[in-house]
């Protein structure tokens, strides 16, 4: 199996709804994003999937989220925006513009800080 990781990044504010503490409030972080794609064969060019076009496609989709309140969100108007539902989120995002013949989105990592990150796959 071979894999591909990028990582990029966005800028955006959230608050957390049924939480008691500082992160109730209305706060910001620059999110650190992995994008792990995995597969079993290789292109004609000897590769899983171009990293160029992974990062066009995750950009395409950061823009979304970048410099936004992520509560004013159609997607946060019913989930929290933990980093779990942050990660989940992107991932379902991602899988339909990343995943072709032989190669599939794996797993998605939403870092908030340097040392806390959550993550989601299927």
């Amino acid at each position: 199996m071979y894999s591909i990781r990028i990582i990029t990044s966005f800028s955006a504010a959230h608050f957390l709804r049924n939480y008691k503490g500082k992160c109730e409030n209305l706060h910001g972080h620059n999110w650190k994003v992995e994008i792990l794609i995995v597969g079993d064969t290789l292109d004609s060019s000897g590769m899983l999937m171009d990293f160029s076009k992974v990062k066009s496609v995750a950009n395409e989709v950061l823009a979304d989220f970048d410099h936004k309140v992520l509560n004013d969100l159609p997607y946060f108007k019913e989930h929290n925006p933990s980093s779990e539902e942050i990660a989940k989120c992107l991932f379902v995002r991602l899988r339909e513009k990343v995943s072709i013949k032989n190669n599939c989105l794996s797993e998605v990592c939403v870092w908030e800080t340097d040392t806390a990150c959550a993550s989601y796959k299927e």
